[in-house]
C-alpha cells in the first residue's frame, strides 16, 4: 500500500511541476490552482508513504519518478525535444527506482 501511495504521489509531483510551468509565474488561475492542489496531494502522499518506507528510498523514488514523468509528459506534449539519449537516461532513472524497491537494509 505504501508503495502505491508513493507512486501516485510521484504522479502528482509531475502534475504540479507541469502546472507550475503553465501557471506563468502564478498569473494563470487554472494552472495555479492545479499546481496548489497537486502539490498538497503529492507532499501528503510522500509523508504517508514515509511512515513505512525509509526517507532515503521514499524521497529518491518520489523525485526520480516525478522527474521522469515530467520529462516524459513534456516530450509527449511537444514542449521538450525527444532524443534517444533522453529516453535511455529516463529508463535508467526508472530502473534505478525499481531497484530501490528491492534493496534490503544491510545488517
Amino acid at each position: 500500500m505504501a508503495w502505491a501511495v508513493l507512486v501516485i504521489s510521484a504522479v502528482f509531483e509531475a502534475v504540479w511541476a507541469t502546472a507550475l510551468s503553465a501557471s506563468d509565474g502564478f498569473t494563470e488561475p487554472v494552472p495555479t490552482v492545479v499546481f496548489a492542489v497537486a502539490l498538497v496531494l503529492s507532499m501528503g502522499g510522500l509523508a504517508v508513504a514515509m511512515r513505512w518506507i525509509p526517507v532515503s528510498v521514499a524521497y529518491a523514488v518520489w523525485v526520480g519518478l516525478g522527474a521522469a514523468l515530467t520529462v516524459g509528459v513534456t516530450m509527449i506534449m511537444g514542449q521538450e525535444p525527444v532524443s534517444v539519449l533522453k529516453i535511455v537516461f529516463l529508463a535508467g532513472i526508472v530502473g534505478s527506482v525499481i531497484g530501490l524497491k528491492f534493496v534490503r537494509g544491510e545488517s
